[in-house]
């Protein structure tokens, strides 16, 4: 059974810096994408950014140029690196790992941006 665990999220204020971490166990194969999603009060879930097996990355154009996503295949794990956060940034974040037909969702964890 695929587990996620997120950790690094937290209150900061704006133009600081956070990093979210998101460690999967149970995985049996190398070919999956990692993925980190945000879902703000009142909004839909929306993609932040995702990175395949070979490090292919693709952002949403809100974040282009603060988030970075990164991923250690060693530790089955992926980053992200948020810089210049933004109070519109606030959302529970959530990371996702799609291997096949299947995606996995983690517990989510809270960002909040504020002064």
């Amino acid at each position: 059974q695929v587990q996620l665990v997120e950790s690094g999220g937290g209150l900061v204020q704006p133009g600081g810096s956070l990093r979210l971490s998101c460690a999967a166990s149970g995985i049996i194969s190398d070919f999956y994408i990692m993925g980190w999603f945000r879902q703000a009060p009142g909004k839909q879930r929306e993609l932040v950014a995702i990175i395949t097996n070979i490090g292919s990355t693709n952002y949403a154009d809100s974040v282009k140029g603060r988030f970075t996503i990164s991923r250690d295949n060693a530790k089955n794990t992926v980053y992200l690196q948020m810089n210049s956060l933004k109070p519109e940034d606030t959302a529970v974040y959530y990371c996702r790992l799609t291997l096949g037909p299947r995606n996995y969702w983690g517990q989510g964890t809270q960002v909040t941006v504020s002064s």
